[in-house]
């Protein structure tokens, strides 16, 4: 057991809001898996003597899955089904809007799900608890709609209205991931909504990946891919003490091409990157255009390794263009969570490092069930710190050269 699970272990000693029900929707039945894995070990470990705890119901179940579906109908309209009470029970519904993998039937053709397709599901469950539970909380892996934030002119204002609908349907706490903007909580000031950074998870993966990193300010530097993603920059160049730099990008405003103004050329402000490994971090991969660009150009002011982070790495255009900006030098290693779905094929590639975030989900569903605090969950400065410091150590013991 590690040091910080030795540390939360005490907040689970006192009695949950209530018997502890995950509802991982389509798209997410590896996370529900991996999650009730961490909470089935987690509870077998407890050594709680009060009777109280012991008498609410379900506390001693083999699985912490509540079963669900959506049937479809031929015309392509669903209903949500419930295969097991839910009465009294603190509910956490897992989804992943952004899971096009998953497929159902219309009119006899397989149609990709869309975000709009999980989002109605999700609801559709709401509707089977019809109020039952105890609570009804919902882990949203990648918030619906969250690229359409703020409104310009006469246009839709999407995520703050979906916000909207799930407190109006009773949901008590929203908990995502990386929101691309996470003022949109402002639609709902006096709600529960959470905004998870996988800084740690993140860091984590790099190093476990590559074992030569120099984490000092004539060896590395933090690169913004533009000027939305300087906050998620600054937070882990201020960290671990190094220089920052920034692109921002020149679009083409007169014309749309797939539903955004083309990028012209990415400009550069900041410090020298020559012979510096490059990290760069956004909230997501889209195409992967925008990153291999910005790579060629470090690559032009003689940077040495390029290693692209992201929460969720969606490669809409495939991986064909990262497989040969691997196989030119242009970038080293894409790391990115298991928050979406991932491709097989970059799953499988020797440039893409996954970060799993089974653990973390599992720690944040635990702590909530027992009415804790998130803010050391919330705020894992000192665990990338310690992160750090061991990734020196073990480079030390190992003899590995950094020279």
């Amino acid at each position: 057991m590690n040091n910080f699970l030795t540390e939360w272990d005490k907040d689970l000693k006192s009695i949950p809001i209530g018997p502890l029900g995950v509802i991982p929707m389509a798209g997410c039945e590896e996370m529900g898996r991996k999650v009730n894995s961490w909470l089935l070990k987690w509870n077998s470990l407890q050594e709680v003597q009060d009777e109280e705890f012991y008498t609410q119901p379900g506390v001693n179940r083999d699985s912490f899955l509540i079963k669900c579906y959506c049937p479809r109908f031929g015309t392509g309209e669903s209903k949500g089904v419930l295969k097991e009470s839910v009465r009294g029970y603190d509910i956490y519904i897992i989804v992943d809007v952004t899971a096009w993998n998953k497929t159902f039937k219309m009119y006899g053709m397989d149609v990709h799900m869309s975000p709009d397709d999980h989002f109605a599901d999700l609801k559709r469950i709401i509707g089977a608890i019809g109020g039952k539970a105890k609570r009804i909380n919902v882990i949203m892996h990648f918030l619906y709609e969250s690229r359409q934030h703020r409104k310009n002119s006469r246009e839709s204002l999407d995520c703050a209205m979906a916000l909207q609908e799930l407190a109006s349907l009773g949901v008590s706490n929203i908990i995502t991931f990386d929101a691309h903007d996470p003022r949109v909580q402002n639609a709902i000031p006096l709600d529960g909504f959470e905004n998870v950074m996988p800084s740690y998870q993140i860091m984590k993966a790099l190093c476990r990946s590559v074992k030569d990193l120099r984490f000092d300010k004539n060896s590395m530097m933090f690169i913004s891919p533009d000027e939305g993603a300087m906050q998620r920059n600054i937070y882990y160049a201020s960290l671990l003490s190094l220089d920052l730099g920034m692109f921002y990008k020149r679009r083409d405003y007169s014309t749309i091409v797939n539903g955004r103004n083309p990028i012209v050329a990415h400009e550069y402000l900041g410090a020298d990157v020559e012979g510096k490994d490059c990290i760069v971090v956004d909230d997501m991969i889209s195409s992967g255009e925008s990153v291999i660009d910005l790579a060629r150009e470090l690559k032009k002011r003689k940077a040495n390794r390029i290693f692209a982070a992201c929460s969720f790495a969606f490669f809409t255009n495939g991986t064909e263009a990262f497989d040969k900006a691997y196989q030119d030098g242009i970038i080293s290693r894409v790391i990115s969570t298991n928050l979406t779905y991932l491709r097989p094929e970059a799953l499988n590639s020797p440039w893409f490092v996954e970060a799993d975030l089974s653990k973390y989900i599992s720690y944040l569903i635990a702590t909530l069930n027992h009415d804790r605090s998130l803010h050391s969950l919330l705020s894992p400065q000192d665990r990338i710190r310690k992160l750090i410091e061991r990734y020196r150590t073990d480079q030390a013991s190992s003899g590995i050269s950094l020279v």
